[in-house]
């Protein structure tokens, strides 16, 4: 049975979430792009290497992360995804809970 595209995104999107739960910094070097632009819940804006990095210290866990709202968008070769996540740990020893929304290309 063929997977579609957006099925493949709905996995992938599976995959990123148990990386970020286990700091698994060489399948988040893989799954995040290079030109990753990721805004933080402090409104700074983080490279790749940031996050990679924030995950490698301890400096970030994540204990928990609820995907809701998942949308895929695809249009050709392309596809956009909005989701909502409900996110659960710690930056730098502080409470880093909220909801968050992100888009990938």
């Amino acid at each position: 049975m063929e997977c579609t595209i957006t099925q493949q995104i709905f996995k992938a999107e599976q995959t990123l979430k148990t990386a970020m739960l286990c700091s698994d910094t060489a399948l988040l070097a893989e799954l995040l792009a290079d030109n990753l632009v990721f805004i933080n819940h402090h409104g700074r804006r983080l490279s790749k290497q940031d996050d990679l990095d924030l995950h490698a210290s301890g400096q970030l866990c994540i204990t928990s992360i609820l995907l809701e709202d998942l949308n895929v968008i695809t249009m050709g070769d392309m596809a956009i995804v909005h989701v909502n996540a409900d996110i659960t740990g710690e930056y730098d020893g502080q409470n880093a809970n909220g909801q968050f929304a992100f888009t990938r290309v």
